[in-house]
């Protein structure tokens, strides 16, 4: 098969270019490399030439980019909350519209296959419960608000010319060439390292479904093989289990006290807008016969192995941080006017 993956340079988008790779599969990457190419050249470079890539905007789609393409997995875009929060424009533009676009020109190209790269976050807000992808779901966020438009367009499109499958992935942690500090879990490693403290904001009662990346790039790979009849027009939801955030700080803190880390953890006001919701996986474990199984502690454990953990530096550094990134970005291009907004 051979695949576009939108957004194929990013936290997700690596993993799932190495597991289309390893399964025999050729890729065409369009990434805008905000965070640069590095990873993924070296991994074009080890391909055989089965990976390629190009830097483009979604936005701005390029019909040639779905030449000889037998499926999309479509995961460009602001990725979560806060980032879409920093600039609701262009998350609008990016999460919303420019998926709609990518859609229609699979359409007119006879595109079949279409993965997204939802989010959980839709059921944000609801209330108490288990929730499933038959739950009707009230967004209230730009981020949410954006991926609930891009799930109508695409559900609006299925037909037997179009088969879109939606994943509600849930928050991601685990490691990643291109790695992220600023998820839950990979959040709490971080400080629990640099710090040696976690704060538990309301006591951390909180519920979160997580998901390891690996898992989440594996639901794409499977969702692209699938027959057509069991993802045209389907949602599914995608997490390894549902877990309280103080949990999260506990596994956390007690890998790290079997290295020889000191770990407090310590209690702290509510943030302003708290995130706290549940749902299940059943659906795709019945339909798909696919059950995200990498769990929160094995992810601690291998990301340990990889970190460089006293590296303070490498720890910080905003390259990690997609808002502290954007920031840094903006200041370049403020700084030379020539160059154009990163957005």
């Amino acid at each position: 098969m051979h695949v576009l993956v939108t957004g194929g340079g990013g936290y997700i988008g690596l993993e799932l270019c190495r597991q289309l790779l390893e399964r025999g599969d050729s890729v065409r990457v369009v990434d805008r490399f905000f965070f640069g190419d590095g990873p993924l050249r070296e991994l074009a470079e080890r391909s055989g030439g089965r990976l390629t890539y190009v830097a483009g905007d979604v936005r701005d789609l390029n019909e040639s980019w779905l030449d000889g393409i037998d499926g999309v997995s479509h995961l460009a875009g602001l990725s979560n909350d806060p980032t879409a929060e920093y600039n609701p424009d262009a998350n609008w533009q990016m999460n919303a519209v420019a998926t709609e676009r990518l859609a229609q020109g699979c359409v007119r190209a006879g595109v079949r296959r279409f993965v997204f790269g939802s989010s959980a976050s839709l059921y944000d807000g609801i209330g108490p419960g288990m929730f499933d992808e038959r739950t009707e779901v009230r967004p209230r966020g730009a981020y949410s608000i954006s991926k609930k438009y891009a799930e109508d367009a695409l559900l609006r499109l299925s037909g037997e010319s179009f088969a879109p499958t939606i994943l509600r992935q849930g928050t991601v942690y685990g490691w990643s060439p291109r790695m992220r500090f600023d998820l839950v879990v990979n959040t709490f490693l971080k400080d629990a390292v640099t710090a040696g403290k976690l704060y538990l904001h309301g006591g951390g009662w909180q519920w979160r479904p997580l998901v390891d990346v690996s898992d989440v790039a594996r639901a794409h790979v499977v969702c692209l093989g699938a027959p057509l009849g069991a993802v045209r027009g389907e949602i599914y939801n995608v997490m390894e289990e549902n877990y309280q955030v103080r949990q999260l700080a506990m596994l956390v803190a007690g890998s790290l006290s079997l290295r020889g880390r000191t770990v407090t953890l310590e209690e702290a006001p509510l943030p302003k807008l708290v995130r706290d919701y549940r749902m299940s996986n059943l659906k795709m474990t019945q339909r798909l016969g696919f059950t995200p199984a990498l769990t929160v502690l094995e992810s601690i454990d291998l990301m340990l192995g990889k970190l460089p953990l006293d590296d303070v530096g490498f720890l910080t550094n905003p390259r990690w941080y997609n808002i502290a990134w954007m920031s840094v970005l903006e200041e370049v291009h403020a700084s030379q006017r020539a160059f154009p907004s990163i957005y």
